[in-house]
């Protein structure tokens, strides 16, 4: 049988232009949002029309992505409109630029907060902004998110959810979906919406504190929704290298506090390895 927008009935396409009445109103942050059927990189398509001075709000959503990109070049692939494959554009430029680390962790915190409010699942962020949700006992991760900035002014947000993943349809046995979490619902419109909603929300706090991550409460909500904290880790570091002891703490820049054998040592960057669940 042919592939067509219809071959499977169980992932029905996004229904855009009742998206785009929800979304992009005139008291919202969003300006613009588009669904294609398919591209490589939605990251490098809002970068590119960012470049071209798109708008902030800018949202490009795709329904399946060829050459989709994680932390640290990782490929972030999933059959066609089995999950959420978006990107947004953020122009912050009120916000001091040494502040901006923290929107990736913004952007992990209003994803897993809104998708435990509107999928009824567990959720929790592992650092820096892995979403994950609990399968069989064990911690999966079912989002991931990646900022990249454009030019002087300009950070573009793309965001992977896995929503109606079959077991044998994950890339890795530690990955994980929201159907495979028990979740009450993997209707993407209303998840979509609500993942929108929920970053536009925390980021207007955060421009309203001037970015500081303490006076928007995003700290707290961060450390309070951080699997992470707590758990015997090993940081493995860009260019090699490692730390590895007790994550105790997020500090003021966003960066993973670990506590080692030599005192504490503050991980801006690296893969966190989970060595134990937290208490054991």
């Amino acid at each position: 049988m042919t592939s067509n927008r219809w071959s499977d009935l169980e992932r029905p396409p996004l229904n855009a232009a009742a998206l785009r009445r929800a979304i992009v109103t005139p008291d919202s942050l969003w300006t613009d949002l588009d669904v294609v059927g398919s591209t490589g990189s939605t990251n490098s398509d809002l970068g590119a029309r960012a470049r071209e001075g798109a708008a902030e709000g800018a949202v490009l959503v795709a329904e399946e992505q060829s050459a989709g990109r994680g932390r640290l070049d990782r490929q972030w692939q999933a059959p066609a409109r089995s999950g959420l494959f978006f990107s947004v554009l953020l122009r912050p430029t009120a916000v001091p630029p040494r502040r901006w680390g923290w929107l990736p962790l913004l952007a992990g915190v209003a994803t897993a907060t809104a998708v435990a409010r509107t999928a009824g699942v567990d959720t929790g962020l592992k650092w820096p902004n892995d979403v994950l949700v609990t399968v069989d006992g064990e911690e999966r991760k079912t989002g991931g998110i990646l900022a990249e900035r454009v030019g002087d002014d300009a950070v573009v947000i793309g965001i992977g959810l896995n929503v109606t993943l079959r077991e044998e349809e994950l890339p890795v046995p530690a990955a994980g979906s929201l159907a495979l979490a028990g979740a009450k619902g993997t209707d993407r419109d209303p998840l979509l919406r609500a993942v929108l909603r929920s970053l536009a929300d925390w980021y207007g706090e955060w421009l309203r504190a001037d970015g500081d991550p303490a006076a928007s409460r995003l700290q707290q909500a961060y450390a309070a929704g951080c699997v992470t904290l707590g758990r015997t880790v090993r940081a493995e570091l860009p260019g090699g290298g490692e730390v590895s002891g007790r994550a105790v703490a997020v500090d003021d820049d966003g960066r993973l506090v670990v506590a080692t054998a030599g005192g504490e040592r503050a991980v801006g960057a690296g893969d966190v390895v989970h060595v134990r669940p937290a208490g054991e």
